[in-house]
């Protein structure tokens, strides 16, 4: 069975860090426990978080935990870590999202996402893929293919999304708005019996996280019809973005990061961030990255809080011209 926790040991050395002029830090004491709000076990976060806490042994002086906190869609973990002693020993990492598209989805939430945390570290960015599978006739290749399929075919324009109200979801009721196609949302409870059901054929297409089909588009099992970033994905060179075919509007990248309780020195936020950014630098991360086809996030704290602001309104603008309600 495996571990809910594991305890990835930073390590003694305080060294690299004393020479950052930040004295405060001998007297840390205790782990520094890193929560998130999904499963343990494979998942995005962790197949971050667990390789990245690894390379920082030895930039931080403190333990490092890895834990979850899962259910209602990140909400349980976000407001624990807000309750939480500003003190630096408990952190959040989380998608974007959770920051920056659930105050709009999300009737009532038991904290402000722009004043109860403190942006600390970028990890990695990642973009949305839309993705057809065997369940869409084989000669369809293009999102004009597919769209002049589905005005053809309006009981089939379904797409499925791993929730209701993610990016993913509002991803296709972009598309559908700009191009008039009146395309169904499935909401699935999670990525994994999405993509089952993707490469079974059960469903047509979908909206995917790039991680999670990349290894199946590779292989030619799933065919990737566009990207949702604003320009061409590393990862998937030869794939168009909706951008470039003219739905403007379908544009977005989301990302993973870490955040802390309002409050927090910005002492501690800083040697977090530059720990952080040490280990994104190493060849190990970068081959992860590379794999799943992620991008680097190296960010300040200060830039972290501009996305984070930007993505925000971003997402509220889009809830309002989907038309979308709230859920409770």
């Amino acid at each position: 069975m495996m571990q809910r926790r594991t305890l990835l040991r930073a390590g003694a050395a305080f060294g690299g860090l004393a020479t950052t002029g930040l004295p405060a830090f001998a007297q840390a004491t205790g782990n520094v426990t890193l929560w998130s709000g999904f499963p343990v076990g494979g998942g995005l976060g962790d197949q971050v978080a667990r390789p990245l806490i690894e390379q920082m042994r030895g930039k931080y002086p403190q333990p490092f935990i890895y834990d979850a906190k899962p259910g209602a869609s990140g909400r349980i973990a976000a407001e624990f870590v807000k309750r939480a002693a500003p003190d630096g020993n408990t952190l959040y990492g989380c998608p974007s999202t959770v920051m920056t598209l659930h105050p709009h989805v999300f009737k009532k939430l038991p904290y402000d996402t722009l004043a109860d945390f403190v942006p600390i570290a970028g990890l990695c960015s990642y973009t949305a893929v839309f993705t057809a599978g065997p369940g869409l006739p084989a000669e369809i290749r293009t999102v004009a293919d597919y769209l002049k399929w589905a005005r053809a075919n309006p009981a089939q324009a379904n797409y499925g999304v791993p929730a209701t109200g993610s990016s993913l979801h509002l991803a296709g009721a972009m598309l559908g708005k700009q191009s008039g196609v009146d395309m169904q949302a499935v909401p699935y409870k999670g990525g994994a019996p999405l993509l089952t059901d993707l490469r079974g054929g059960q469903i047509p297409v979908s909206f995917n996280v790039v991680s999670e089909v990349l290894p199946h588009i590779r292989a030619g099992t799933l065919r990737a019809l566009a990207v949702c970033a604003p320009t061409r994905w590393k990862a998937l060179p030869e794939t168009p973005t909706l951008t470039e075919l003219g739905y403007k509007d379908v544009a977005f990248v989301d990302w993973l990061a870490w955040y802390g309780p309002a409050g927090i020195p910005a002492a501690r936020v800083n040697a977090i961030n530059a720990a952080v950014n040490e280990a994104l630098d190493s060849n190990a991360m970068q081959e992860v990255f590379a794999k799943i086809g992620l991008e680097s996030l190296r960010v300040t704290p200060e830039g972290l809080g501009t996305m984070v602001r930007e993505n925000h309104a971003f997402w509220g603008r889009v809830v309002k011209t989907t038309g979308f309600k709230p859920e409770d």
